[in-house]
């Protein structure tokens, strides 16, 4: 017998898109494989519309209405004008799927959703950094009052499963130090840097694909690579990071010059975040740095993500994976479904 998950997602952005994508196609081997059958009981976003339906909505019919109308508005549905905290309040939704737009500096507005979902009995997974970076340890203790549980595999490498390496396999292990490329969009141009290109014109042709938003500022200034690192210290060390506590520095100033004594180094420049523990306590960081060509980390080429965990017991463990998609951050919903599924 299936268990039964009602899934509000706020926010159907591209990661609501893929999640509802995987549903559609791979409804049937969650149910059979896993024990769950997973249901989109409401969407809410700001821009496309909401809809919610007790009975569920159907993902092929959602997606439809994006690619036909623009939007959710024409859906017919239950509801159709709850915004974000109506439809977490009154949506009878088990776990909110939280993929809003989300301020580094303050966490919001999924800051203030997570919330909301937590304290009223619900499991949440999100694939937004900044709740998770500024108040992971308040988040965490609201779940544990609330008996619930909070999924965040997507917040650091889509839906490459870093985290759970970490925290189910390696955490015995003894973890000393994480070090990883977490921003594929530096990686990428860092890497056409590499190949002959200018900085501004490596830049440009990221946006073009997609890799880089209109403003790249939190890519290349390392911001989201901060937040990650802050991310990885607090859930495997113990820490109480904050971005304060990050020695953070991108890429905007490296040049031709700086491209060209790395190559005759034989070694590659990447943007690597690091955190580990000290005899007098941690250092944090993310910054350029020249790595040698035979160090697993320079091998890692186009937006491709990266995390070596070095530990006690089992010394260097490397993952390698996509760091962002579609589909692939949809999947770390599902893996955070399963995951709380597993542990319930």
């Amino acid at each position: 017998m299936s268990k039964l998950y009602k899934l509000a997602i706020i926010g159907f952005g591209n990661v609501g898109q893929g999640l509802a994508k995987i549903l559609s196609d791979k409804h049937t081997l969650l149910n059979e494989r896993f024990g769950v059958d997973i249901r989109i009981v409401a969407v809410c976003d700001l821009y496309k519309g909401s809809v919610a339906d007790s009975d569920g909505l159907d993902p092929k019919m959602l997606l439809n209405s994006l690619e036909v109308e623009g939007n959710l508005k024409s859906l017919p549905a239950q509801h159709t004008t709850w915004n974000a905290q109506e439809t977490i309040d009154n949506s009878g939704a088990d776990i909110l799927i939280e993929l809003a737009y989300t301020d580094l500096k303050t966490g919001q507005p999924a800051l203030s959703h997570v919330k909301q979902a937590l304290n009223n009995g619900m499991h949440v997974s999100m694939t937004n950094k900044g709740p998770v970076a500024l108040a992971f340890p308040e988040l965490r203790d609201i779940a544990k009052k609330n008996n619930v549980q909070i999924g965040i595999e997507g917040t650091v490498m889509s839906g490459t499963p870093s985290l759970a390496l970490g925290n189910e396999m390696l955490l015995a292990a003894g973890i000393t130090k994480i070090q990883g490329i977490l921003n594929g969009t530096t990686n990428y141009i860092l890497g056409e840097m590499a190949a002959g290109l200018d900085y501004q014109v490596a830049l440009t042709q990221a946006q073009a694909l997609g890799y880089a938003e209109a403003d790249p500022t939190g890519d290349v200034d390392g911001h989201d690579a901060a937040a990650k690192v802050v991310i990885l210290g607090n859930l495997f060390m113990d820490l109480a990071l904050t971005l304060a506590d990050i020695d953070c520095s991108g890429i905007s100033h490296i040049s031709a010059a700086d491209i060209a004594k790395a190559s005759a180094q034989n070694k590659q420049w990447k943007l690597i975040g690091t955190v580990a523990k000290t005899a007098t306590g941690f250092i944090a960081s993310v910054k350029p740095e020249m790595v040698s060509k035979d160090h697993p980390l320079a091998s890692i080429l186009g937006a491709t993500n990266a995390i070596t965990y070095s530990t006690e017991l089992l010394g260097d463990i490397t993952l390698i994976g996509p760091g962002a998609g579609r589909l692939e951050t949809g999947y770390a919903v599902i893996e955070d479904i399963l995951s709380i599924h597993k542990n319930s």
